[in-house]
C-alpha cells in the first residue's frame, strides 16, 4: 500500500476559512501585567483594524495579578487580516499567548 504524499505547505496555509467575512472576530490576547499593554496591544490592532474602537477591550487579571488577558473584538475584513494580525501580535514581547 503506497502512503499518500504529505502536503508540502503547512496544512490550512491555502485552505478556506469557514468565517464569511466581515464578520466580528474575538481575539483573546494573555501577557504579563504591565502598564502599557493594554496601550501596546491596541497600537498594534489599529495597525490591522483601524476602526477598532479601544473602549470596547475587556480586561481580567489572573488570579495572582501576574498576567492580564484582554478580549479585543475586530471587524475581520479577510482571512489575510486576521493572520496578519495574529502574526503581530504573537510576535509582540508583551504578549505570552494569541487565541
Amino acid at each position: 500500500m503506497m502512503t499518500p504524499e504529505l502536503p508540502k505547505e503547512p496544512v490550512g496555509s491555502d485552505a478556506e476559512t469557514l468565517l464569511e467575512f466581515p464578520c466580528d472576530f474575538p481575539l483573546k490576547i494573555m501577557g504579563l501585567a504591565q502598564d502599557n499593554l493594554a496601550q501596546e496591544i491596541l497600537g498594534v490592532i489599529h495597525q490591522f483594524a483601524p476602526d477598532y474602537n479601544g473602549k470596547n477591550m475587556e480586561m481580567r487579571a489572573s488570579s495572582s495579578g501576574k498576567y492580564v488577558s484582554l478580549t479585543c473584538t475586530v471587524n475581520a475584513q479577510s482571512k489575510a487580516q486576521l493572520d496578519d494580525l495574529y502574526r503581530a501580535l504573537t510576535s509582540h514581547p508583551l504578549v505570552k499567548v494569541v487565541l
